[in-house]
């Protein structure tokens, strides 16, 4: 009697054999000569509190760049490469006085503009002095933050004002922060910037994440799956949401991704309605890392460190791994796509409409670079009135 053969089932679709992932290059990389790390360099970013420029020297890396941030005697804040023109000599260990920073190695004196004011171990303080210049960046201050523009000079368009941080109401004042409020995590989240600028055009993970996988973070109204439809912008990519909820009443939510990272994102406790109460700037520091400053009108001192998450009782850096495992927040979302997302593996569906419509307007901006434009946003007139977003939450009958 032959033996009955039994076929053996072949396994498919298997991890063997998976091709390489790789990104968008093009958008994710920041530094200086690459597509996005040249359009980043057309605006002006911040890199720290008003505060945090102060006589003691401050190291600061934004774009993938390290630089030393401080404030000479006369109350000018100054940006300027780490490294001395002389031998090379770190500025971080520098002295500040009253005309800029002295480097510690051989006590070269550096204004606010890298100008070589002194050379002490040089008949005559450095007879060649103005031959010398340490590289430096156009710093202002606004809205409580310290902005530096990194791009070519004759490019440098004006510091935007924003209306909804300019127009207070009554008994509001500006309050900033640094400590990635949005985030969902620390202050320095690892890894890739369009990872979260992405994420502020992706509404219906407020109903996953934050309503219900992790428990209600924000109120129970967020957990009610929206109609959303989104628009392109001049300057950004709207987000319109639409929720009916139990009470009869319509929950209209907008939100924003402006150009170049401005997150314009109302508050998702509700606790106010009407115009968006805050902005926030997602600024890269480099490939694998990025911080969010934010500036909001408030009522209250501290109002704005106290508008951050707690999973379970705690701020992020309270809970243990465990707790981070359990209460999943954006930054373990965004971080567990690796630090750069492997965006080849990606199956986008019709809820990641806003993320193509986002990406295309990133692409449009980097052809327009490539073909010698300005990129949109961007104003040289000092007069250009202050940017107005249509973000904010309204509740109707």
């Amino acid at each position: 009697m032959n033996a009955r053969v039994i076929p053996i089932e072949i396994d498919t679709g298997t991890a063997y054999g998976r091709p390489k992932p790789t990104h968008r290059s093009e958008l994710a990389e920041v530094g200086a000569g690459t597509p996005m790390g040249e359009l980043m360099r057309r605006y002006w970013h911040p890199i720290g509190l008003v505060g945090d420029a102060c006589e003691t020297p401050r190291k600061i890396r934004v774009l993938g760049e390290d630089l030393i941030l401080f404030r000479d005697g006369q109350g000018r804040p100054g940006l300027l490469y780490p490294h001395c023109a002389h031998r090379g000599a770190s500025l971080y260990y520098g002295k500040v006085d009253e005309q800029g920073i002295r480097c510690c190695y051989h006590g070269w004196l550096f204004d606010v503009q890298g100008h070589c004011l002194e050379q002490p171990c040089e008949p005559e303080g450095g007879r060649a002095r103005d031959r010398r210049r340490q590289p430096w960046y156009p710093v202002q201050e606004q809205y409580g933050l310290v902005w530096a523009y990194m791009g070519p000079p004759d490019k440098k368009p004006v510091l935007p004002r924003y209306e909804c941080l300019e127009v207070l109401d009554e008994g509001e004042f500006l309050e900033a922060d640094d400590s990635s409020i949005g985030g969902g995590g620390p202050q320095i989240i690892p890894c890739n910037w369009l990872q979260h600028y992405e994420n502020l055009v992706d509404p219906f993970h407020v109903v996953i994440l934050h309503s219900s996988f992790s428990g209600t973070q924000f109120v129970k109204e967020m957990a009610v799956m929206p109609e959303v439809h989104w628009e392109v912008q001049p300057l950004g990519v709207r987000t319109v949401s639409q929720r009916m909820l139990s009470d009869g009443r319509r929950l209209r939510r907008i939100s924003e991704a402006g150009l170049p990272t401005l997150r314009v994102i109302p508050s998702p406790r509700l606790g106010r309605f009407g115009r968006v109460e805050s902005l926030g700037w997602v600024v890269p520091i480099d490939d694998h890392h990025f911080r969010i400053y934010v500036v909001g009108r408030v009522s209250e001192e501290g109002e704005l460190r106290r508008m951050r998450t707690r999973m379970n009782g705690k701020l992020w850096e309270e809970m243990s791994e465990e707790e981070h495992r359990l209460y999943p927040n954006d930054v373990e979302a965004m971080v567990g796509q690796g630090v750069i997302a492997k965006h080849s593996e990606e199956h986008l569906v019709t809820s990641d409409k806003g993320i193509v419509m986002l990406r295309r307007l990133l692409q449009e901006q980097l052809q327009a670079l490539a073909e010698g434009r300005d990129p949109a946003g961007v104003s040289f007139d000092p007069d250009t009135a202050p940017v107005v977003f249509s973000a904010g939450n309204w509740l109707a009958e």
